[in-house]
């Protein structure tokens, strides 16, 4: 196993575990982000930061780096666990 976390229910987080026990919740979730995620200006924003990911070298290597947008809409390399937590559960912000 990669690490102690891995497969157990220990390691999830509240809403993962609220979401994997409640199949009409996860099926309403699954369905608002198909949706969202399926939008013109999504699918604009992915593109975006996949250009510029197999422009550097960084896409599909697995070596932790992402491409992220900054507040001033510049795109630049970032390790991927403070680029995907920045937000925080709920909206409440992590990093500053």
């Amino acid at each position: 196993m990669r690490n102690s976390l891995a497969g157990s229910k220990k390691g999830k987080s509240e809403s993962a575990k609220y979401f994997q026990s409640n199949k009409s919740a996860r099926d309403k979730k699954n369905a608002y982000n198909k949706e969202y995620h399926s939008t013109n200006e999504r699918r604009k924003y992915r593109s975006e930061l996949n250009k510029e990911n197999r422009k550097s070298g960084t896409y599909g290597n697995k070596d932790g780096k992402d491409k992220s947008h900054t507040r001033l809409g510049k795109i630049v390399s970032e390790v991927q666990s403070k680029n995907r937590a920045r937000n925080g559960k709920g909206g409440t912000p992590r990093l500053k």
